[in-house]
């Protein structure tokens, strides 16, 4: 069974190259040089940093399969893609909140790329899920802990929130 494609945008993609790339060629020398320095301490059955330095070991290689899959995986979302019509991953989007009458402008992104710091929430969130496929004017109902939350999509553009 063929594994679900992951949406990005290209930047997002980048980024995980970026990441695969240091893990590979900076943090694995990082590490076999703890795994040398323990090795150098003699007895490895009591030796507690060689245990570590493997632990971390598996962590990595774990994190750099990850990184490998979610690349190979990747579909990217051109921005020549999207549509102002209606709201897709890539899609930014202002929308008011209906009860409190703030607004707010966000990016719908893949779950890879989700950073709610800097407004991009993922297309897998309660928000994401709900927004996706939503025009200009619709109702965007999110359930939430304390109820029913609703946002009137007020804006859908292409430009990216980094690029501001």
């Amino acid at each position: 069974m063929a594994e679900k494609k992951i949406k990005m945008t290209a930047k997002g993609l980048a980024k995980l190259k970026e990441q695969l790339e240091y893990q590979q060629n900076v943090r694995r020398k990082e590490v076999a040089e703890k795994l040398k320095e323990a090795r150098s301490q003699g007895d490895l059955s009591e030796n507690a940093e060689y245990d570590a330095a493997k632990d971390e070991q598996a962590i990595m290689e774990g994190e750099i399969a990850d990184l490998k899959r979610k690349i190979e995986l990747a579909e990217i979302v051109s921005e020549e893609d999207l549509s102002t019509d209606e709201i897709g991953v890539g899609s930014v989007v202002t929308l008011k909140d209906i009860e409190f009458d703030d607004t707010m402008r966000l990016q719908i992104v893949g779950s890879t790329e989700a950073d709610p710091d800097k407004n991009k929430i993922s297309e897998d969130s309660p928000l994401g899920t709900a927004a996706i496929g939503k025009k200009v004017g619709d109702i965007i109902n999110v359930e939430a802990p304390d109820g029913i939350i609703r946002f009137e999509v007020l804006e859908i553009s292409k430009r990216d929130s980094d690029d501001e």
